[in-house]
Formats: structure tokens, sequence, C-alpha cells
């Protein structure tokens, strides 16, 4: 028995015997046959980044079968607003490796992430997932490497003050239950998440909590492993749903926004990237970052001022992303230093030491090499962002590093040296030399026609679907937001209302 497939999460997988990426039709159409499932569930994406269903009843297997070869059609202009409604047909197709069994009805049910294609039976050119299917593709062509990255989802769950086990305010960092309040309800969520195909790290609590009116608001993280940049917006996406929906159930709120009071921390959504060719990771070599990695931090040093337009299309974002606080406001990265757009983790390198059998004496030393599991982290994006475009964006701007004849001197300029804080004070002239991300969507709009280029090169993102980028944000007008809102609170708790579903 392959365990791989006998300790899978996934009901699917376990029951076909087979891994998700090798899914075909029949495969879907005998585990419905096989466990009575009554409904297939087509999800997709919208503009606004949240998932869409369409409810089928299966009434044959013959039905079943037209269901999965022929997908539906659906109203474009309902979902992205760029289509005219005179011409808004698309087709859904079902993507067979993105199917699991859905973990809330009572009803035996299969979901299936979807693809857009238009009246030519041709991908959607401006659907977010094709834009990123395109990116990777050109990727892969010009580096001849595939790209992986994981999300950290880190979001608030607001529900009734037990008033019982408190926390300091902001010191619920990987605090245990009872002292973290929802413990149950994350590891429930990891446990759907990966029943749904999500290759899920670890979660833990956050430093964010504190008490306001009554409510407690209670910080936490789902980190997910690195897997191909494809499948992983596909895997943050289906998390998003499953835990919103779980949360209602729970009969609690659970928001992703970036910002959701004043002086308290705030929410991002990191993305860890890393390269491999064949299957192996090339992020080190001899105990250092490999030109390849060096190169593709550089890209995104060269579009940084860019990226929030994909990683925070939203006025409340920048409210996350302000000087003297932990989230990232300077073009720099470094290693472990949090204050960094582009953090560079532990990655088990350099350090020659086998941790593992000093920690446990019986354990003899294995001299294993952990460096494949070395990434960098981007820092700035948060739960506001379209998962496709954000991480069709920073493949664009990887690819963009590698290509550019100057790119390891630009990320010897932007490197900042360990432990140097960039929001203390007496690190002041360094911070001042550094660039700085935009402070508004308006700013943001600015850069992203000043960088497009990098964005529309070899044909990932039409020159179209940026336009309309630039012109969404520009009519948040937010320009002057931050010196508007000032510290009146009931500003800003508007603004929080207002967006504290976004994403």
């Amino acid at each position: 028995m392959d365990a791989r497939i006998q300790m899978n999460p996934n009901l699917l997988v376990r029951y076909l015997q087979k891994p998700a990426a090798e899914f075909t039709k029949l495969d879907i159409m005998r585990y419905c046959e096989e466990n009575q499932v009554e409904f297939i569930n087509f999800h997709y994406c919208g503009w606004d980044g949240r998932l869409k269903t369409l409810n089928f009843v299966i009434h044959s297997l013959e039905h079943l079968d037209s269901i999965l070869s022929a997908g539906e059609r659906v109203d474009g202009s309902s979902l992205f607003p760029f289509i005219e409604a005179g011409k808004s047909d698309l087709y859904v197709m079902p993507k067979f490796k993105t199917a699991f069994r859905n973990p809330f009805t009572e009803i035996p049910t299969v979901d299936i992430l979807c693809s857009f294609y238009n009246r030519d039976g041709e991908p959607y050119e401006s659907s977010p997932e094709h834009i990123l299917h395109k990116a990777h593709q050109v990727f892969q062509k010009s580096t001849g490497l595939k790209m992986e990255t994981m999300g950290e989802l880190e979001y608030y769950i607001i529900a009734d003050d037990e008033e019982t086990y408190e926390v300091p305010d902001q010191k619920g960092y990987h605090e245990s239950a009872p002292f973290n309040k929802f413990t149950d309800y994350r590891v429930e969520a990891m446990r759907l998440i990966a029943q749904a195909g999500g290759l899920i790290k670890y979660g833990h609590s956050e430093v964010g909590n504190f008490t306001k009116d009554g409510k407690i608001y209670e910080q936490n993280e789902i980190e997910f492993l690195p897997t191909n940049i494809e499948d992983a917006a596909d895997q943050l996406v289906v998390a998003k749903w499953i835990m919103r929906q779980l949360a209602y159930q729970y009969g609690v709120t659970i928001t992703f926004a970036p910002k959701i009071t004043v002086g308290k921390a705030g929410s991002g959504l990191h993305v860890h990237c890393k390269f491999t060719k064949n299957g192996k990771s090339v992020m080190v070599k001899n105990g250092e970052l490999t030109d390849y990695a060096k190169k593709a931090i550089a890209g995104y040093m060269m579009a940084g001022t860019s990226l929030p337009a994909f990683g925070n299309p939203n006025p409340l974002s920048f409210l996350r992303l302000v000087p003297h606080q932990e989230a990232p406001t300077s073009l720099c990265w470094s290693f472990s230093n949090r204050s960094a757009l582009v953090r560079v983790p532990l990655g088990w390198i350099n350090n020659g030491k086998d941790m593992l059998a000093d920690a446990n004496p019986i354990e003899k030393p294995s001299n294993r090499d952990f460096s494949d599991k070395q990434t960098f982290e981007w820092r700035a994006s948060d739960g506001c962002a379209d998962l496709y475009l954000l991480m069709a964006a920073l493949c664009a701007a990887a690819r963009y590093g590698m290509e550019h004849p100057d790119a390891l001197k630009v990320a010897e300029k932007t490197y900042v040296g360990l432990g140097v804080n960039i929001h203390d004070d007496k690190n002041k002239a360094v911070a001042e030399a550094l660039e700085q991300l935009p402070d508004s969507c308006v700013r943001a709009a600015e850069e992203l026609e000043k960088d497009r280029a990098i964005y529309t090169a070899k044909g990932v993102f039409s020159d179209n679907i940026i336009d309309y980028l630039i012109k969404y944000l520009r009519n948040f007008n937010d320009a002057n937001l931050r010196a508007e809102l000032g510290n009146d609170e009931e500003k800003i708790m508007k603004l929080v209302k207002e967006n504290i579903h976004v994403g």
C-alpha cells in the first residue's frame, strides 16, 4: 500500500487509490455512483475573489457524464465587471484534480473547481485563474524552472467575550487552549481544508487578540506547504470558502481583512516562494542562497512598488502598511528579518548540526539535508488580494528578476543585514535610503502604470486587464485617506465594516 494514498485526507484520493492530479472524468463518475453522491457543485471565482457556486442534482449516470463533459454556461457580466451584458456568456469547465467531498452537506455531494472558457471554446483570457496559468507557463519556458508557493492565511475570529482565561492585549502568539479560545475551530478548519486537497503545514494562534464592546477578537493563522503555484492559489481559495462556512456554523465571524481596528496587529497574506528544476529545489547550493533565488528577490525589489496593486487592492490594506509597525513599508530583503519586504526565513542551512540527535540522545545522527525546505517570503500582501492575480504577478516579477541583467546588483543594493530593524529610529538613515511602498490604492495604480511592461510582457496580463485594474484602484480616491481618517475611530470602523469580508 502507498502510504501517501492511504494517509491522504482527501476521501476521493483514498477511495480511488490515486493522486488527485491523476483524477479523470470516469474516476469522478465511479466515485459518485459507488458512494450514492446526489449533487455536483461547480465553483469558480469572480472579480471579487470569492468562490461562487453552481449546484447540480444528478438524475442519472448519463446526466452526470453530460455535466462533467460539457460544463455549463454562466453570466460573465455578473462575475466580471469589465464584460458587457450583450456578450456575457462564458462556459465553466470542471478541473477534475480539484474534486473533493463537500464537508458541509448532509446530502452526499462532490465539489469541483472550474476554469472559464469563451464562446469559441478557448480559455477566457481575462480570467484571473487563466492569467496565473499563462504566467507560470511563460515562467517555465523562460527560466527552465517551476515555481512553487505557499500562503499564510492570517485571520481574526470575532465572538462574544467569555471573560475567562484572558490573554494580555497583543500577546496571543502560539497560545494554547484555553487561552486560545478558538483552537477547536482552527483544527476543524485544517481538517476540512486537508480533506478538500489543501496541503497544510501547520496552524497556530497569532499575536493579535483584544476585547472591545463585549466582543473578543482573536487572531490565528493557517499556513500551507509549498506546491505548484497554480494549485497553491486553488487551495487558498477553497480554504477561505471552508473557513467562512465553518465560522457561520460556529456562530462566529471570521475576517481576513488586513486591519480591523486601530493600534492592533493587522492580518497579512504572506506568500513563500520556491523554485525547482526536475523536481528538486534550486534555492540553496553549498549552504548559500543561489543566484536563482537572489535574482527572483531582485525582481520583487524592482517590481515592489507595483505589486501592491495586486496584493493590496483595497484602501483598508494601507492602514496596515504603515511605518513603525511589523508590516513592511521599505523595499529591502534580509534573512530572518520581519521588518523587511522579503524575508529569507530559517532554512536548515549553514548550521552543520544534527539538532534531532542533540534533542533526542537515543537517535543516531543522520546528517540529513533539509535545505530543500528553503523559501523566501513576500510579506506585503493581504486577504484583500485576488489570489490568482497575486500569484500571477509574483510569478511575473520573479521571471523579470531572473531575466534582468542587473538583478544581482539590485539584490546586493537592497539587502539589509540580519537584525537591522527598518522601523527602528536608529536605522532611520537606512530606511530613508530605500524606496517605499505606495501608501494608497491611487499610488499603487500609478506604480502599476509605470511597471505595466513587467506584467504584460510575453502576453501574461493583457493591456485591457491592467487598464481596468488601474481604473479600479484609482476609483477608491484614497490618496489622502490616512490623513483624512487620522485617529477618528468612527470613520475607521465604518471603512472596516464596509470591507470586513473583502477577498
